[in-house]
């Protein structure tokens, strides 16, 4: 296991990925808003950088970067729990598992569909955190309108 990291060495983190983030807001014209905040899941705080975008299949992106003593945790909301046809989505989020590098689809509050992933302290460069992003949104952009039809048939009905 690795060692906690020094309250030095996560400000160090910290201001890495802050200036990542102020980068990537003024480069990219999806970026719609970058929010600053702090997890409510530990009592420390860890801090946590939401990133909303503008998507086409899905009209907003969200991502959520959580710097923890030992990783940095990326997720994003893909849907709500699927009103019908459960065991077909759950099929589908974990053939799509198979094929995914560096996150994965999981079910958390309410039984919503999330994407999330994690990468170790050391790891964190402007490229590992360019890659996370663009899979979480490149996914979400190619499987949202699917799995929408498929949790929710009924409503497509027509």
């Amino acid at each position: 296991m690795s060692e906690l990291q020094s309250p030095g060495e996560l400000g160090d983190l910290a201001a890495r990925i802050e200036r990542w983030v102020t980068r990537f807001a003024a480069d990219s014209p999806l970026v719609l808003a970058i929010d600053r905040g702090t997890s409510d899941e530990t009592p420390f705080g860890e801090p946590r950088w939401y990133i909303r975008m503008s998507g086409e299949a899905k009209d907003i992106i969200t991502v959520w970067l959580t710097l923890g003593q030992r990783t940095l945790r990326y997720e994003t909301y893909v849907m709500p729990a699927p009103e019908e046809n459960q065991a077909d989505v759950a099929d589908q989020l974990l053939r799509r598992n198979d094929r995914l590098v560096g996150a994965h689809f999981s079910i958390g509050a309410e039984d919503a569909v999330y994407l999330r992933g994690e990468l170790p302290d050391h790891a964190i460069t402007d490229d590992e955190l360019d890659r996370v992003i663009g899979t979480l949104y490149a996914t979400v952009e190619q499987v949202f309108q699917a799995l929408l039809r498929l949790g929710f048939a009924s409503r497509f009905a027509d």
